[in-house]
């Protein structure tokens, strides 16, 4: 029998995670919830049901089996804790909270015994990516060697229509800023490859956008100190035009184009003992096969292939089912969604004190 999902939130990500669910034959979409007035109209095109509130779903149809949160950050705790009440499983967006103590709070009420049978994912679904599954594939395969340091990248440019209203609250919230809404991905991404991050240090990009004026930060230089040792850079910002970001690099968003002649720009770079790798090209230069480990030898060069099968989406939804019915372990459970959190929040204490943040294995 199909588990029956309904979507809250009909912005941008809402409707595309109705898309999975009316594209996955193991679920079926039964309601969006918005109280926006255009969500009605969302609605009639997903040939699904709306409500303006949970309350009012609930008491019109059958409760559903899961959710999917898709609202504004701020709002994730409270919703998630009101489904998780109705014995609702959830799937909420990235991030977890705007807050480590009301993201702490959920993953309290989660772990409850009355809840214990309830599932709680967070949507980092880049850990489903075919980029990502195949650069971990290829670091637990041990192909560079023990992990030295990670260089990463993500910017791009995005337009004052962005920051308008009803969604000014990305320039204006705590909840909004390129940390939370951006870099929490890459955050995740990096944490899924190498482990807890435990040291993070950060310096602000000078601001672009005066008028209006942005409240939160535009972008930041990162240096991050992982509990394996590995150290990495990391540069995140929204304000200048750029190939160098995750969504151009693997075309994952239809919204945001690859490059054109140029092909596409890689914004991991992985240094090993052995080899480095270069992501999204997935290319592996070393000196196997040469006379000596050396400078002074030519670097030799592999490239991997990579599965296209199967858009990260659709995946992440499929692997919800197959943990709401037992079949498999939460790849991004609360816990790690909390640990992203953790992560950008000592991110923004460092771009506000200018210290080093030393943040707890927990």
């Amino acid at each position: 029998m199909s588990l029956r999902v309904i979507i809250v939130g009909a912005g941008l990500i809402g409707p595309r995670h109705a898309q999975s669910v009316l594209s996955n034959p193991s679920t079926k979409l039964v309601a969006l919830i918005d109280p926006a007035s255009s969500a009605a109209l969302i609605a009639s095109q997903l040939d699904t049901k709306h409500f303006p509130s949970i309350p009012a779903m609930l008491a019109a149809i059958p409760r559903p089996d899961a959710a999917i949160i898709c609202t504004p950050n701020h709002t994730h705790v409270p919703i998630a804790t009101e489904l998780l009440t109705h014995g609702i499983h959830v799937l909420v967006e990235k991030p977890l909270s705007d807050s480590l103590e009301s993201a702490q709070s959920l993953l309290n009420f989660a772990s409850r015994p009355e809840n214990s049978h309830l599932t709680l994912l967070v949507g980092h679904h880049r850990r489903f990516n075919p980029y990502v599954e195949k650069t971990k594939q290829i670091l637990d395969s041990n192909s560079l060697g023990n992990p030295i340091a990670v260089n990463g990248l993500w910017t791009l440019y995005k337009p004052p229509s962005y920051f308008a209203p009803p969604t000014d609250w990305r320039r204006t919230s705590k909840s909004g800023g390129v940390v939370p809404i951006n870099l929490v991905h890459d955050i995740d991404t990096l944490q899924y490859l190498f482990g807890p991050i435990t040291r993070v240090h950060a310096e602000k990009t000078p601001r672009q956008r005066a008028n209006p004026p942005h409240e939160v930060e535009e972008g930041a230089a990162l240096i991050l100190c992982f509990a394996s040792g590995v150290v990495g850079t990391f540069l995140v910002c929204d304000a200048t035009p750029s190939p160098y970001n995750f969504e151009m690099g693997t075309g994952e968003n239809p919204l945001i184009p690859s490059p054109g002649a140029g092909g596409r720009a890689d914004f991991y770079r992985i240094f090993g003992a052995e080899a480095c790798l270069s992501v999204p090209d997935m290319t592996r230069w070393s000196y196997d096969g040469r006379a000596e480990k050396s400078w002074t030898e030519e670097l030799a060069v592999e490239r991997f292939e990579v599965d296209q099968r199967g858009t990260p989406f659709d995946l992440k939804l499929a692997h919800f089912v197959e943990v709401i019915k037992g079949r498999a372990r939460p790849r991004c459970s609360g816990e790690d969604g909390l640990r992203a959190l953790m992560v950008c929040e000592g991110v923004r204490r460092a771009l506000e004190t200018g210290e080093t943040v030393e943040l707890p294995l927990v």
